[in-house]
Formats: C-alpha cells, structure tokens, sequence
C-alpha cells in the first residue's frame, strides 16, 4: 500500500508523466469509467466515456459450507452457469456481504476526520455509508433467503489489505483521514464501474456483473425464499424489507448496482431520484465539482463543492499501531471492543432472525464515533499526523 496519502499520490502522478503530483483539475473534467488500477503506482486504463459504458430454502437450518477467500469471485464466475447450484448460490452470497461490509471502515473514518459534517462533502460521504449499510442488510437478507447463515466476525475485513472475494485486483484499502488519494484510491476505486475482477479476464467483470451472475442463479435455481431470518428496519432513506420473490430479488441486486456505480445512462443512483452514484459523488469530491450533463456529455462542471477540512489521521500501519501511547491505547482497545460488540449482534441478528440483535448492532455502531474521533485528534510522536481507528476484532 501507499506508505502514506501523498505518496499515494506521487505514485500515480509519476505514473500519469507528472513528477511534481498532479496539475491542478480543471473545472468541466468530463466524467469517465475507468478500469481499476493494477496498482496504485499504474495509471489507469484508457478512459471510455458514460455514454458509451453499460453497467435453505423454506426455513430449512443454515447449512454450513466453505467461506470465501480472496479470489473466491472469480472462482465462482468460473463455475459454469450450468453447474451453479443452491451451495453456489451461497457462497456468492457470503463473498456480497464480505465486500458490502469491507467498505465501512474505510468511509466511517473518513466521514468521521471531518471536521465540519454539515459541509457537502461530508453529506455526500455520510449519505453513502447509509447506502452500504443498506446494501449489506440486503444480501444478508438473500443469504438467510436461501438457507444460508451470514458469516461476519468470521470473515472481518483486515486493512490495509485488498478487498474480499479478490475483486479489483491491485486495489489495496487502507485506512486514514480523508484525503485526496484516499478519495481517490480507495473511495473511487472500490465504487468504480467495469472494473476487472482478475487480471486475465478476457473481457472484464466489474461487481455490477459479479451481481448479474448472482441474478441469473437466482432465475435458473429458482430457490424456495424463506422469510425466518430475514430482517426488516429503516435504515435511513431506505427500508430493509424480507426478500420474498424473484422479483424482490430483481429490485434488490438492481438497487445496489444503481446506487453503487449509477445506471447505464447517466451516473445518477435510479429514476426519480436526485442523488448521484456513490463512484460520482465521490469523483465529485475528488474534482471539486458537482456532475453535470452539458451539451450531452456529464461533466464535473456544477456547484463547486470544496474539499473539507479533515482531521490528520494517519494511513492505519499493517498489523495495526505499533506500542502506543497508555491513552491511545485505552481508546483504541475501547473501539475495538465496541466494533467487536457490533459484529457479535449482526451475526446473531441473522443467525436467530432477531431485530433486537440488529437494534443492538446499530447502537454500537453509534459508540464507534466518540473514540475514533478522540483517537484522531491524538498525535503520532515525531509527526503533523495523528492516531485513528484500525477496525480490529477482538478475540
């Protein structure tokens, strides 16, 4: 990974011809989908513009079955759709809750530098944390829809690391404050649309594709949905409700593409709805600009939305931090018992299909935010940055 933001950022600007960091963006930047890159010192592929771009059964006891690792998505696209049965079904399934739930850390910390939450930067961010949230209770509610159980302390996200399943490749998630690279590299990089899945596909599988084949096993095994474990709550603007039907299942993995890297003709999340795609509200942060349609192109060309002051938390080191201070270390072991407690209650929410366990898991949640802060506002000895969350289970 990056040793840090900005080294991040040289990487990629040497990588693109600029030795100095990147020329300052210029307002009109047209909107591109971009393939991932291989690492964060390549540059990207060639740009292609939006216009051009697509996008147990019946309440029978959770059955136990492998856990996906890295590189398990491509695995299961390998499968031939003939062959996917109820068990790929599953595992697909599990591998869409790790990925949904890997993209919290990273947002929660970068929400949580901020230092003005009322600024549209912060807005932005927080309403896509809603989002994710929401699209992790949706394929939890899938996995318990076919007899499966969720799998959450057990398959946690570690950071810095690259995401589960072995999607976007090169990609490599860390933990910070919110800054340009971590926008960038991270934020960007995990919403992006038509991003390689391996690096030998012939054509590239984004995880809106990964999804379409999770859609199609659905229509070709045609499971029996059991509602037993199921969750229903309000989850902001969104309400999670039992997956019930094929077509429930239809609106759900199409609700989540949508949001993530917005529809195929324009980066906006659905009809009627005025919020962008998560990949372009964050490309919208990174520019400095809202997206707009012009002369039938989208272009970060709108209201200026400037980048906000954010509290100098240092890229999370591997293997977390290395003897801290007596203070950060009583914040840090504080939020880890509290993440710990979080992951607990959402296990048992989907294991016992118990509501009380979800409530519980969301007022944890909520408890993450005082010592993250505090911890962010502690400096690292010897620098201008300072300590911050590093998302590890206990136990």
């Amino acid at each position: 990974m990056p040793g840090s933001p900005a080294g991040a950022e040289a990487a990629v600007a040497r990588a693109h011809g600029h030795p100095d960091g990147f020329p300052e963006e210029a307002a009109g930047v047209p909107v591109r989908r971009r393939s991932l890159l291989a690492s964060a010192a390549l540059a990207a592929a060639a740009p292609v513009s939006v216009a051009a771009c697509s996008h147990g059964p019946g309440g029978s006891k959770p059955e136990r079955y492998p856990p996906p690792r890295h590189g398990a998505v491509p695995r299961l696209i390998a499968v031939p759709e003939a062959h996917r049965n109820i068990d790929w079904l599953r595992s697909a399934l599990q591998a869409a809750v790790e990925i949904e739930f890997s993209t919290l850390p990273p947002y929660l910390c970068g929400w949580w530098s901020i230092e003005n939450r009322t600024c549209q930067a912060a807005r932005l961010i927080r309403r896509i944390i809603s989002d994710e949230m929401y699209h992790f209770g949706i394929v939890c509610n899938l996995l318990a829809g076919v007899g499966g159980r969720p799998r959450i302390r057990e398959s946690a996200p570690v950071y810095p690391g690259p995401l589960p399943g072995g999607v976007h490749p090169g990609v490599d998630v860390y933990l910070s404050g919110l800054t340009r690279a971590l926008v960038r590299d991270v934020m960007m990089a995990i919403e992006a649309p038509a991003a390689p899945l391996t690096d030998s596909a012939r054509e590239p599988l984004s995880i809106g594709r990964f999804y379409d084949a999770v859609l199609q096993a659905f229509r070709v095994v045609a499971p029996d949905l059991s509602v037993d474990r199921q969750m229903h709550e309000r989850i902001d603007e969104d309400t999670l409700t039992p997956v019930k039907t094929l077509e429930d299942v239809e609106r759900s993995i199409e609700v989540i593409k949508d949001q993530g890297e917005g529809t195929s003709a324009s980066p906006t999340d659905g009809p009627g709805d005025d919020h962008v795609a998560h990949y372009y509200a964050f490309a919208e942060i990174y520019h400095g600009r809202q997206v707009r349609e012009t002369d039938g192109e989208w272009q970060f060309a709108g209201t200026p939305i400037p980048f906000p002051d954010a509290r100098p938390m240092s890229v999370v080191p591997a293997g977390g931090w290395d003897e801290p201070p007596a203070e950060a270390r009583r914040l840090l072991d504080a939020f880890d018992s509290t993440y710990t407690a979080v992951l607990d209650a959402l296990d048992t929410a989907w294991a016992e299909g118990d509501p009380r366990s979800l409530m519980t898991a969301v007022r944890h949640m909520r408890r993450l935010e005082g010592p993250a802060v505090d911890l962010m506002e502690m400096p690292l000895a010897g620098t201008e940055e300072t300590y911050g969350p590093q998302f590890r289970p206990l136990g």
